[in-house]
């Protein structure tokens, strides 16, 4: 029952969309309030924006969700288009309170980029992940992947240790207008940005260029 609730979020492209207007308004929220310093930002190789992430059942049980992950490109480092994510398995992140929790993740090194387009992936076994530090600076912050929560307003560094993450191929399907893989997406960049995903591309430009 939970593998279903995490991947039937969604199975029309208007869903997709809010999706990615969701991810949106939490990342720049997740910039006003400068829970991750810019010199940190400018170190990711990839950002994931899971807003929303749902939990289900009593006692352990367990949670799903989605959101869109983009990744700097290109000599100039740009941002890419998203690449649409489900992650399912979630329960530490939820310490930080609420059933319904918004989750940015900070890819910081090669091995969890590749961690990331090599398939399903479960978080702490390919690439080790840890609480987002606040008020970090530009040092080495010794992970492969800082998670974040928002629950209630406020964010904070949280655990999402054996939580799993796997691109959604239906969504980028819709998105993108035909079967194209996260690394043609996010690495390869070998796909035109859909006007949808433009607004999160445009943000993470404006706080990273030049850097």
């Amino acid at each position: 029952m939970l593998v279903l609730a995490t991947f039937t979020w969604a199975a029309d492209k208007a869903k997709d969309e809010e999706t990615l207007r969701n991810a949106n308004n939490v990342l720049q929220a997740m910039l006003d309030a400068n829970t991750v310093p810019v010199d940190l930002l400018a170190k990711t190789k990839c950002v994931l924006v899971l807003p929303g992430v749902k939990k289900f059942g009593f006692g352990v049980g367990g949670s799903g969700g989605r959101g869109p992950l983009l990744c700097r490109t290109g000599k100039n480092g740009t941002w890419s288009g998203p690449v649409m994510y489900t992650i399912g398995g979630v329960s530490a992140g939820f310490q930080v309170g609420g059933s319904s929790t918004d989750f940015v993740l900070l890819v910081m090194s090669q091995k969890g980029l590749d961690a990331l387009m090599n398939g399903k992936m479960k978080l702490g076994n390919e690439a080790t992940a840890t609480a987002g530090p606040s008020g970090a600076t530009s040092a080495d912050v010794g992970s492969d992947i800082l998670t974040y929560g928002r629950a209630k307003g406020l964010f904070a560094g949280v655990s999402l240790g054996g939580a799993s993450l796997e691109a959604d191929k239906d969504a980028n399907q819709r998105l993108y207008g035909k079967e194209v893989s996260a690394s043609d997406i996010a690495v390869k960049n070998t796909v035109t940005t859909p006007e949808s995903g433009k607004p999160l591309a445009t943000l993470l430009n404006s706080k990273t260029s030049g850097k």
